[in-house]
């Protein structure tokens, strides 16, 4: 007996094309750019017809959008399983040795929040809220290890956070991580003697 399609079937035939389309376009922006990345070129990858694309991204900032969430869900779960193992040993040190191991990764291109932010005149909402939540761990992390000011220790460390992700984008990686380290170990300092 033929099955009759009903709504209830449409998300699940539709959420291939729809992540195909969106894993092409995260994987092209994140190594080419934005700009430099054609919607033409995302369909012909992903294998989807125009009409598909356009049924899950009416235009491409609909499209950048999506890949800005998606890639800050991505991030921030790389980013909080590399530091947390290491936060009782390293303290804040811990995130000088996650971005190290993010650096070395043979595709790192920077962060994809500040290239998107370079890329256009304006802002997008999506790249704002990343560093705003990548603050608010930082924060949280100051928080379990009892330092003072934890807002404050969030702020000086994403200073050093951005700067090194900034350094190892221009290929200056020699020497980083350590300088990291110790940066941030100052900042952890002089949080705890008040």
């Amino acid at each position: 007996m033929r099955k009759i399609s009903t709504q209830s079937d449409t998300p699940a035939k539709a959420a291939p094309a729809r992540d195909r389309i969106l894993a092409t376009a995260a994987r092209l922006f994140y190594a080419q750019g934005i700009r430099a990345t054609g919607i033409d070129r995302i369909i012909a990858e992903a294998g989807v017809a125009k009409m598909s694309f356009y049924n899950h991204f009416p235009s491409k900032d609909d499209l950048v959008r999506a890949f800005l969430v998606a890639r800050h869900e991505m991030w921030m779960a790389m980013f909080r399983s590399r530091v947390q193992p290491h936060v009782e040993a390293q303290g804040l040190a811990a995130i000088a040795l996650a971005l190290g191991e993010w650096f070395a990764e043979p595709d790192f291109r920077g962060c994809a929040f500040i290239n998107t932010v370079s890329e256009f005149d304006r802002d997008f909402p999506q790249a704002i809220a990343h560093k705003q939540d990548l603050a608010h761990y930082v924060e949280e992390l100051a928080e379990s290890l009892g330092l003072d000011s934890p807002q404050g220790v969030a702020a000086a460390a994403m200073i050093v956070i951005e700067g090194a992700i900034v350094r190892a984008q221009m290929g200056e990686t020699e020497g980083l991580v350590e300088c990291a380290q110790a940066l941030l170990c100052m900042i952890e300092g002089r949080a705890r003697s008040g």
